[in-house]
């Protein structure tokens, strides 16, 4: 458990001073699964030594625990460099890292804009296996020299606070920032991921190389995905990405890859109900599963906290490639009653040969292939089962 001592807070192999500046407590799970990847990367790199860059680095507690638990105990002269713009903070900076001196491992602390770094590095030639973008709003525009930055094999974990435009409530800041339209969703977490992760694809496309999610997920105030950047785009790649589409009446939603974009087809409203469409966003899976069993059997490995680990849990059970999810409170409305328990009703979907899964990014709600008439007809049928009635 992460605590206070002091002034100092302490999380992990961490001892530092958070500053004046952002710090929220409350995201240590972001920062476990940061480590957790770097570990997983380590693991396969050999003797080779690795570069980090933690290119906002706030009070400097992730780059803290990179050196510590991963990168000090190699050996191998790994490469950290710690960035943040504001210069007020470069003491601060410089004292929580003292811990990394002499550890084994080559520091550079940094103090200038993220897109200044990266410019340099892109110069320079200088290529990171691990990029860790904690952005403070949307890193829409550093994602083109982000990528440059990062080694083919490599990792991008980037992070985005901008909560509205990405969820649907603001329009015109989606188009600015993602090329794509967002709209109210009831999976609101997933619709901004998706978002996010096919802004990340289409700017790794046009670089020539392609993207792979290893993990994402979002508390609802900031959004994070992890990803392996690859050679080239695969030839799946150019499939997974594509529109989503909802209908606030009767709750259908249905998607389309952008290659086989056609005609939407009619939902369950009685007359004309538009559909509300979003993207073009990330169809295809959200986790990597054997990623996250992965990080799952790092031992001994970083001091990950309960919270990370229930996270993970619940990511590696749902790897989140059926883009249609529904809230288990939408289900009960259409059906104008409570909805069955949700269990029941994915085993239900099952049993009928469709795919189904309980969503690992917001709680109660589930995925699934089957058409929206038939989990609806299918949540009614437990309904009147589970009250001693005959299903009509």
């Amino acid at each position: 458990m992460a605590t206070d001592a002091g002034d100092h807070y302490c999380e992990g192999a961490a001892r530092l001073l958070p500053g004046s500046g952002f710090f929220r407590p409350d995201s240590r799970p972001a920062r476990d699964l940061g480590v957790l990847l770097l570990a997983d990367l380590a693991a396969t790199a050999g003797p080779a030594p690795l570069a980090v860059l933690d290119a906002m680095a706030g009070c400097g507690i992730r780059a803290l625990r990179y050196g510590l638990e991963v990168l000090a105990p190699r050996q191998r002269g790994d490469q950290l460099w710690v960035n943040d713009a504001d210069p007020d903070r470069l003491p601060l900076l410089q004292a929580n890292l003292q811990r990394l001196a002499g550890v084994g491992l080559e520091l550079q602390l940094h103090s200038e804009t993220a897109q200044q770094l990266l410019a340099r590095c892109l110069l320079g030639r200088q290529r990171f296996d691990l990029l860790d973008l904690d952005a403070f709003g949307s890193p829409a525009a550093l994602l083109p020299l982000a990528l440059e930055a990062v080694r083919v094999g490599g990792l991008l974990y980037v992070a985005s606070s901008d909560g509205r435009s990405s969820t649907g409530h603001d329009r015109s800041a989606a188009v600015r920032q993602f090329g794509a339209a967002a709209r109210a969703h009831p999976a609101s977490w997933e619709l901004a991921l998706r978002l996010q992760i096919g802004l990340v694809a289409r700017t790794a496309w046009a670089q020539g190389r392609g993207i792979e999610p290893l993990l994402s997920f979002s508390e609802g105030r900031t959004f994070r995905t992890a990803l392996r950047l690859r050679k080239r785009p695969g030839s799946e790649a150019l499939q997974q990405l594509g529109m989503l589409a909802h209908c606030h009446g009767c709750g259908d939603q249905q998607v389309q890859p952008l290659l086989q974009l056609r005609q939407w087809q009619p939902c369950l409203c009685p007359g004309p109900s538009p559909l509300a469409i979003s993207g073009p966003l990330w169809i295809g899976p959200l986790q990597h599963r054997p990623t996250l069993e992965r990080l799952q059997q790092i031992r001994p490995g970083p001091q990950c906290c309960a919270a990370t680990a229930r996270l993970l849990r619940r990511l590696t059970q749902d790897p989140g490639d059926l883009p249609r999810c529904w809230p288990a409170s939408t289900i009960g409305r259409c059906l104008g009653c409570g909805p069955p328990p949700l269990d029941r009703l994915l085993t239900a979907l099952r049993q009928q040969g469709f795919r189904a899964d309980a969503s690992g990014l917001m709680p109660a709600q589930l995925r699934s292939d089957a058409p929206w008439a038939q989990i609806l007809a299918t949540a009614r049928q437990l309904r009147h089962a589970a009250h001693g009635g005959t299903a009509k």
